[in-house]
C-alpha cells in the first residue's frame, strides 16, 4: 500500500481542466478531504464526471485500478483530480537531466551536427568533471559517444572539436508541457499527449 500511496500516478488539473502538475495518492486524499480538489471518475467510455469525496468512497474499485487497503475495504485511487479554485497554468525551467539535455538540444551532436538515435548519443562535460567541470546546464551537450569517448578528459579545442552553439538554460515554460506520463495512467490521454521518453546516458 505505501508503495502505491508514494507513486506520482495523479494528474492535477487546474479548474479550467488544464495539466499543471502530478501527484501522489497520498497528498491527493488530502487535498480530496480538505475539499481543495474534485476527483474525476473516468468510465472505458470516456464519460468524465466530477466527483465527491463521500461518492468516491463508494465508487468499485475496477479491475486494473490502483487502490488502497483501509479498516473499510480497498478504495479506488483517482487518476485524475480538478482544482476548485486554481486557474492558472505557472512555469517552470525543466528539470536538469539527461534527457532534458537531449531535448534542448534537438537530439543533435553538438560537435557533429549529426542527428542521433538515441542509442548513439550521451551527455558530454565540455569542461570535463576531472578538470573542474560542473554537471550544469551551461557545461553540458548531447554528443554522439563515439566523439564523447574520443575527447575524454580533453577539452574540445584540445581535440579539434568546436560547439554548434554554446549551450544554455532553457527558458520556463508551462508546466503542463514538463508533464511525463511515466506510469503510462491511461486517464491521462485524455489531457495530455502520450510522450514516449528517449534514454540517453550520463556520462
Amino acid at each position: 500500500m505505501s508503495d502505491v500511496l508514494n507513486k506520482t500516478i495523479v494528474l492535477v488539473l487546474n479548474r479550467h481542466w488544464q495539466a499543471i502538475d502530478v501527484k501522489t495518492p497520498a497528498e491527493t486524499f488530502s487535498m480530496l478531504v480538505n475539499g481543495s480538489a474534485t476527483a474525476l471518475d473516468i468510465k472505458l467510455d470516456e464519460e468524465l464526471r466530477p466527483v465527491t469525496w463521500e461518492e468516491w468512497l463508494m465508487l468499485p474499485v475496477r479491475e486494473g485500478d490502483y487502490a488502497v487497503g483501509t479498516v473499510r475495504g480497498g478504495i479506488r485511487v483517482p487518476t485524475v483530480i480538478v482544482l476548485a479554485r486554481f486557474d492558472k497554468v505557472p512555469k517552470r525551467r525543466p528539470k536538469f537531466c539527461a534527457r532534458a539535455i537531449w531535448e534542448r538540444d534537438g537530439g543533435v551532436c553538438q560537435y557533429t551536427g549529426r542527428r542521433l538515435r538515441p542509442s548513439e548519443g550521451n551527455i558530454d562535460h565540455i569542461v570535463p568533471r576531472s578538470r573542474g567541470g560542473k554537471t550544469t546546464w551551461e557545461n553540458c551537450v548531447l554528443a554522439d559517444k563515439r566523439i564523447n569517448s574520443r575527447k575524454g578528459n580533453r577539452l574540445p579545442e584540445e581535440i579539434g572539436l568546436r560547439l554548434l552553439r554554446p549551450p544554455f538554460a532553457p527558458r520556463e515554460v508551462p508546466t503542463s508541457a514538463l508533464i511525463r506520463n511515466h506510469y503510462s495512467v491511461r486517464d491521462w490521454d485524455h489531457f495530455i499527449g502520450k510522450v514516449e521518453a528517449d534514454r540517453v546516458q550520463m556520462v
